[in-house]
């Protein structure tokens, strides 16, 4: 059995003339149908990360900023009943992000609390209230019991967000 080449074509990759094997190869070689892959993948990942929904991004920032207050608050007691730090405190919500979503990402209405008192109390709201005065100052907790404009974050807000806290995180936890 012999091997025909069929005319000459020019690779998709680096543009150079070869000879064709086969009617569906496009590249030249092995170097250029793995950088071809590559590039396909990238594309892809691209595509998909654009046809991501702003609900995701949300989370991705909300995931963030939860990393940047625990390691803010780490070695701190538990805001809401004083419970020595444990490296399984949460990141709770004083006025809760469904209640009052424009200070979702507010970091003085996120403090670090421990399991019991942020899932199985609820928040323990009145005591977080008191440990919030003590921490940040009767000025501060006005300030977030009053209005506040709503909020509506793009997509490229949503991401620098995101880096940010995310470098902010490891600054912090540096320290």
């Amino acid at each position: 059995m012999t091997l025909t080449a069929s005319p000459e074509a020019t690779c998709k990759t680096c543009g150079k003339a070869f000879l064709r094997f086969r009617t569906t190869q496009a590249v030249c070689g092995p170097r250029c149908a793995i950088k071809s892959v590559k590039a396909e993948r990238a594309a892809l990942k691209l595509a998909l990360v654009n046809m991501r929904p702003r609900s995701r991004w949300l989370d991705d920032v909300q995931k963030a900023v939860n990393a940047y207050v625990r390691a803010r608050d780490r070695y701190k007691p538990c805001i809401s009943c004083k419970a020595p730090w444990e490296p399984s405190f949460q990141a709770g919500h004083w006025l809760s992000r469904g209640a009052r979503p424009e200070l979702r990402f507010h970091l003085d209405n996120i403090h670090g609390q421990c399991v019991r008192c942020n899932m199985h109390l609820h928040g323990n709201q009145a005591m977080f209230r008191v440990g919030l005065v003590e921490r940040r100052g009767l000025e501060v907790v006005e300030r977030l019991e009053g209005p506040h404009p709503p909020s509506k974050y793009s997509v490229d807000e949503l991401k620098t967000m995101r880096d940010a806290f995310r470098i902010l995180t490891k600054q912090e936890l540096e320290k």
